[in-house]
């Protein structure tokens, strides 16, 4: 093989293994990984994050929950979200919490605005009844504020992602 043969090659090799390594990313964004036991740490749990942090909610526990359209009520990944969320919160009871309530950008202002109220007091009694005291939890509607969409398209794939509840967590000093 000449010189420019060669370069070809090196090139051509180069290009493939670049490929190959943007298609893995690309799929590892797609599929979450599939645990291997029962006994696997929770999702994140091998990022480097302080136990009972703000970022040790987030990545290992879960902060948002999900609705059906026009509807407040928690189906069962909510549930086990919001189980995690109340054992979690009975370990670190220096939080207290903020449940902000969402709604996609259908219906009235003022409809979207108590169904996102609905959502965060739903949220609010589920972690009421696993113990946490409800002097530690405040529900706040932001109905479909533009600004906080996670999403902004006139799709369900956009839609139902702005269906949702996010518990955020304050310290006392915050409230």
């Amino acid at each position: 093989m000449d010189g420019s043969m060669q370069e070809f090659a090196t090139v051509k090799r180069g290009m493939a293994l670049a490929m190959a390594l943007a298609l893995a990313a690309c799929a590892s964004d797609l599929a979450p990984p599939q645990k291997s036991s029962a006994n696997d740490a929770p999702a994140g749990a091998g990022l480097n994050v302080p136990a009972g942090s703000n970022e040790d909610f987030i990545v290992n526990v879960g902060r948002r929950v999900f609705f059906a359209e026009n509807s407040a009520a928690l189906d069962d990944t909510a549930k086990t979200t919001l189980d995690n969320q109340a054992e979690w919160l009975s370990t670190y009871p220096a939080y207290k919490v903020k449940v902000e309530g969402f709604a996609d950008e259908k219906g009235s202002a003022q409809f979207n605005m108590q169904l996102g109220q609905k959502r965060a007091e739903a949220v609010v009694t589920y972690l009421t009844s696993k113990g946490i005291p409800a002097a530690r939890l405040k529900a706040k509607s932001f109905g479909n504020a533009p600004n906080r969409k996670v999403k902004a398209c006139d799709d369900i794939s956009c839609w139902s992602q702005n269906r949702r509840a996010v518990t955020v967590l304050v310290t006392d000093v915050e409230t």
